[in-house]
């Protein structure tokens, strides 16, 4: 079962403030994840990890983060900006894009970030733009797919981030000729794995693949960048990964090749993002009508502009009815949301209690990749982003969007009529 942190007589007394729909985030949640992890790779001295901002761009939730201890995975000038004003610089930034524009790196630089490069014909535009830093990172691609225990879980050659085994090795070398004294390796190699032994699983490949750098270069990495790639159980059938047991493996994996290596001074990073934050938002929504044609359906105040994942990729995201967690799934919906596009929908025959024209629908699992993918299809604007605090108190920490913010780009056309 997934459980709302958040009940019914709570959401009345918000909305006599923030009418819906609303993305909510649990703060007390999200540090307890956050010392969660770091307890789970306290074994290594030089741990860190990078939240990355994409997931869920917004000040208040970096702040939180690097509290507890986190820097900013970034991948665009935005992301970094948003970082420095939320008081992050230095090497609590890695910069980790792809396709990048030279005024980005340069950015990043300036901010002394740690510069994670995507591709070997980056290495020039890199120098001719703000030099070769003395600090560096190579984002590594294996190829073919990816599996565990004979079970594939994505397919790297395919995709189209990081360097070949040969491009990376020469990478290296050219970064060390160019004046670069420090070195990291970084790979992202599936997506929201359910399981404990990804992570393992690629910190072998990795420890091995450092091993032989060193063997071959000469040079010895000072990190490795797992990166992101642990998911959340978005069906409530499924068991959340458990953070110690994936923190354990990698501890094995480290002195099992590692160690025997004279690399036990390298440090573990992670770029983590769902798994931070996917669990600890809500978005919630109203019932404001209902349609009985040849299926039932709810209309709800929210749409696929608030959250896109139902229907971009036919995700599911559990339902809760507020206040009616204990009442019987005996009715079957399609809960929609207003845009012309019949696949915004957030279920599709779905199991619920009865709903009625009132009731508030909390959507879990949509503090990463929820807000953060909103769009302004047919004119809809984006909602607003609480936060619950540890207190019981809620902050508003972005405010909803207003016409006028999505017609100021055109108002100089306008005005000029």
């Amino acid at each position: 079962m997934k459980t709302p942190f958040i009940t019914k007589e709570q959401i009345e007394e918000i909305v006599k403030t923030y009418p819906t729909p609303f993305h909510i985030y649990d703060e007390k949640g999200i540090r307890e994840n956050a010392r969660r992890l770091r307890r789970a790779f306290s074994w290594n001295p030089g741990f860190r990890e990078f939240f990355a901002v994409k997931a869920t761009p917004t000040p208040a939730i970096l702040q939180i983060l690097h509290e507890e201890g986190c820097g900013t995975d970034c991948s665009s000038l935005a992301e970094l900006i948003m970082s420095e004003k939320s008081g992050i610089t230095g090497q609590d930034i890695m910069f980790s894009s792809n396709d990048t524009p030279a005024e980005e790196f340069a950015y990043a630089a300036k901010l002394g970030g740690t510069i994670n490069l995507d591709d070997i014909t980056h290495i020039e535009l890199l120098k001719n733009t703000c030099g070769i830093p003395k600090r560096i990172s190579c984002r590594f691609n294996p190829g073919g797919t990816f599996a565990i225990a004979n079970a594939i879980m994505d397919n790297p050659g395919d995709a189209k981030y990081g360097m070949t085994e040969e491009q990376l090795f020469d990478a290296y070398k050219q970064l060390k000729a160019e004046g670069a004294e420090e070195f990291g390796l970084h790979a992202f190699l599936a997506s929201n794995t359910v399981t404990n032994d990804y992570y393992p699983t690629l910190a072998g490949i990795l420890f091995r693949l450092a091993v032989k750098i060193k063997r071959e270069t000469g040079i010895e990495l000072s990190f490795i960048n797992l990166s992101g790639g642990i998911g959340v159980p978005y069906t409530p059938d499924k068991e959340p990964n458990d953070i110690l047991a994936i923190g354990e493996g990698v501890r094995k994996m480290f002195e099992e090749i590692l160690v025997p290596a004279g690399m036990e001074n390298l440090s573990v990073y992670t770029e983590l993002g769902r798994f931070m934050l996917a669990p600890y938002g809500h978005l919630v929504t109203k019932a404001i009508h209902e349609k009985h044609i040849y299926k039932e359906y709810i209309g709800v105040d929210a749409c696929a502009a608030d959250l896109m994942r139902p229907a971009m990729y036919g995700a599911y995201h559990h339902i809760t009815v507020a206040g009616k967690e204990n009442a019987p799934a005996d009715h079957v919906y399609d809960v929609a949301g207003s845009l012309c596009e019949n696949n915004d929908k957030f279920a599709i025959d779905r199991e619920l209690p009865e709903i009625e024209k009132g009731d508030y629908l909390i959507i879990h699992d949509t503090g990463a990749h929820g807000a953060a993918m909103g769009y302004n299809y047919n004119g809809r604007l984006h909602s607003a982003e609480l936060l619950l605090r540890e207190d019981g108190s809620v902050t508003q920490i972005r405010r909803p969007q207003t016409l006028d913010d999505y017609f100021a780009t055109i108002s100089d056309y306008w005005n000029a009529l």
